[in-house]
């Protein structure tokens, strides 16, 4: 098996971001098209982590994991309950527009004990995440993040669709996890999959499955590799891509980003082959494919798969008339982020943009770590290094290293105030916010 994922150095594994390719689960909730009744709850649970349960933060009361998926056009009622001792908002990642479901901007955080309601309209079909993180810094406890799946209105031609939700843990000696932004006193990391400590992903000869993956770390920059000769990328965080492969079989994300893979399983029944994580530092397994013993589903592969439904983007971004601002995340700039306790939209916001118009951001990394940005509200195209192109896919999320400059462009098509958040890849590293304006 080629270890050319074992040999990724810092700055090579963060381009793979841009140019290369980059549990509990909520996989859905019954549903014809339509209006879909949701109760989440914010409340204590425990997690299997190490050689024991562990107690966290979590998001209760999701659906079982048999239940349908929603598609794309269903509406979500939303009842939230907050259960646990401190004040918590819900953050969505990756559903672009929901100006009414915006945290800290259009809902501010529900108090111990609190209640709210809400409704969101599903536009878009993807791979998206919700989490109660935004808040999470130096608390008592951490939180796991969920994934929200909404399938397409189309048929997509696969044989069967999967979750893998990777996240990070550090633990005390006593096995009670750290939250971000505690000091971690050099303790390993401990990654599940869905919850789970390396998990199989069943499979058989000739199938083709749709792999999930999220990285839902609470800081780091991850690399998975699965040794197939056919995984191709079809999405980036929730909007389809110009399917292409990944490359020598390796998807590299972001903290909250996503890819959405159809791998065709090649290996004869009765093999194995890992899937491995490296996180900058090392790599490891953190899971299996094994292919069953039972004859092949078919007698030779699929033809290769035509591109995913569109979700409304345009294909093209009028980058003349654009725009431009300049964004520095890391370094003395980093004084205009704030965390997210002290946010307020009495502060100047980082931009403003008319409704309809190309915006352009050069996001700077000024400081000494690489930084990861977020963008709420609209998925973004990474220019191309001349700003004469971009590259073919869309994404909401970027990991920038330290001293490197990326630029992004969106059409400003939903208006409302809407968060960036961006923090170092380092677990002690607070989350920042600011806002921009699109009216």
């Amino acid at each position: 098996m080629s270890d050319r994922i074992v040999r990724l150095d810092r700055r090579e594994f963060l381009a793979g971001l841009g140019a290369a390719t980059i549990a509990p689960n909520l996989p859905g909730i019954a549903s014809a098209q339509g209006r879909s009744p949701l109760l989440l709850q914010a409340s204590a649970a425990r997690q299997a982590l190490g050689s024991g349960e562990s107690p966290i933060w979590s998001l209760q009361g999701l659906p079982p994991p048999s239940a349908p998926r929603l598609r794309r056009g269903d509406e979500l009622d939303i009842a939230f309950e907050n259960k646990l001792p401190v004040a918590t908002v819900l953050n969505w990642h990756g559903l672009d527009g929901l100006r009414a479901a915006e945290p800290l901007t259009a809902r501010q955080p529900v108090a111990p004990g609190g209640k709210e309601n809400l409704t969101i309209s599903l536009r878009q079909a993807g791979t998206f995440l919700c989490d109660l993180r935004l808040l999470g810094d130096g608390l008592a406890l951490p939180s796991p993040a969920q994934p929200l799946i909404v399938a397409e209105s189309e048929p997509v031609a696969v044989d069967r669709d999967e979750v893998f939700l990777i996240e990070d843990w550090r633990l005390r000696p006593d096995g009670t996890p750290i939250a971000p932004g505690l000091d971690p006193t050099d303790t390993p990391p401990i990654y599940t999959v869905n919850g789970q400590i390396m998990p199989d992903i069943p499979a058989r000869t000739h199938e083709r499955i749709r792999i999930r993956f999220i990285n839902a770390c609470q800081r780091a920059v991850v690399a998975v590799k699965i040794d197939m000769p056919e995984v191709r990328v079809m999405a980036l965080d929730g909007e389809p891509a110009e399917p292409f492969p990944a490359r020598n079989g390796a998807i590299v994300l972001a903290p909250g980003g996503r890819a959405d893979t159809f791998i065709d399983v090649s290996t004869a029944a009765g093999s194995s082959t890992p899937i491995l994580l490296h996180d900058g530092g090392e790599a490891r397994p953190i899971g299996r494919l094994v292919v069953s013993g039972k004859f092949p589903l078919r007698k030779e592969g699929l033809p290769p798969a035509s591109p995913l439904p569109p979700n409304g983007p345009p294909a093209h971004i009028d980058l003349k008339g654009a725009l431009r601002f300049e964004v520095t995340l890391g370094g003395p700039a980093q004084t205009y982020w704030v965390p997210p306790a002290k946010f307020t939209t009495s502060a100047a916001p980082a931009f403003r943009a008319k409704s309809g118009r190309t915006v352009v951001l050069a996001l700077s990394n000024r400081g000494g770590a690489p930084m990861v940005f977020h963008l709420h509200g609209h998925h973004f195209r990474l220019l191309d290094r001349l700003d004469d192109g971009w590259k073919p896919f869309w994404l909401d999320t970027l990991a920038i290293d330290s001293g490197q400059t990326q630029r992004v462009a969106f059409l400003a098509s939903h208006s409302g105030a809407w968060l960036m958040e961006a923090m170092a890849t380092d677990w002690v590293a607070p989350r920042l916010l600011r806002w921009y304006s699109v009216a």
